[in-house]
């Protein structure tokens, strides 16, 4: 393991960070944060398309085997509420915050870099992540924090939006998956059928610190809020026999346990 710190929109960095004829690049490089993409798309655009587009460049310069593109489910837009639609690959794209605008045009970059110049690519989409490590400006991080030190817990709007929660390693499984033996010029979608009202994660959080559930404060809500993710895996799981291996209640522990 040999860590470079650099910036992906520094192709000379990039450049020489890549050796000659590398097997692949995944480009878990982005600005994830919705809130933060709402006040300032800039750095989104920065990142998560020039950066993008850099990297694709050197990977045909330094004649990389396989690039694979990390997105995201909220590339296709929101699902209604009480539906029991799912998010599949053929989903329409259609985003709604500038942070997923920046992330389905990395996609669209994506797929011309393999349509013009036969770059092997390929693109998985995932929902909401937790486990070690996480930034704390992300829900369960955040919520972990301020109950621990019995702080008020900020919760947009009613509390109900709904997202499909994924283990960190079983996440990174699933990329290693697709890595390896995923179609080129195909995306899979990440999803483990774990969908989860907002309100509903932090009240877990709350239960397994032994904290009050009064502690939630409902503020106002995102602009543009998404109101539901929801992914179907079925073609990573046929195809690739990727299946998550952490259930809610034990990886929400693991998380706790590790913050604490």
């Amino acid at each position: 393991h040999r860590f470079i710190k650099g910036n992906i929109g520094d192709k000379r960095a990039v450049l020489e960070a890549l050796p000659n004829e590398c097997d692949g690049i995944v480009n878990f490089a982005a600005e994830s944060h919705v809130d933060r993409s709402i006040e300032s798309a800039h750095e989104f655009i920065t990142t998560n398309v020039l950066g993008t587009q850099v990297l694709l460049d050197c990977a045909r310069e330094k004649n990389v085997r396989r690039f694979l593109q990390i997105s995201t489910d909220e590339v296709f837009g929101s699902l209604l509420e009480d539906d029991k639609t799912l998010f599949t690959e053929e989903s329409p794209i259609k985003p709604n915050s500038p942070y997923a605008a920046s992330k389905a045009s990395a996609e669209h970059l994506v797929r011309a870099a393999n349509k013009t110049f036969g770059l092997d690519t390929v693109i998985t989409r995932c929902g909401n992540n937790y486990g070690y490590r996480q930034f704390p400006e992300k829900l369960i991080p955040l919520t972990i924090k301020n109950a621990m030190a019995d702080k008020a817990i900020p919760l947009y709007g009613d509390g109900r939006n709904v997202r499909d929660w994924i283990f960190v390693t079983d996440h990174c499984e699933a990329i290693w998956k697709v890595f390896e033996r995923g179609k080129t010029n195909e995306s899979y979608n990440i999803g483990v059928r774990n969908e989860r009202r907002n309100i509903d994660v932090v009240k877990d959080i709350l239960n397994i610190l032994g904290k009050p559930h009064n502690l939630i404060k409902p503020v106002r809500d995102r602009l543009g809020h998404d109101r539901r993710y929801a992914i179907d895996p079925e073609k990573i799981e046929n195809e690739l026999g990727w299946k998550a291996k952490t259930d809610w209640k034990k990886g929400l522990q693991e998380t706790v346990d590790w913050y604490l």
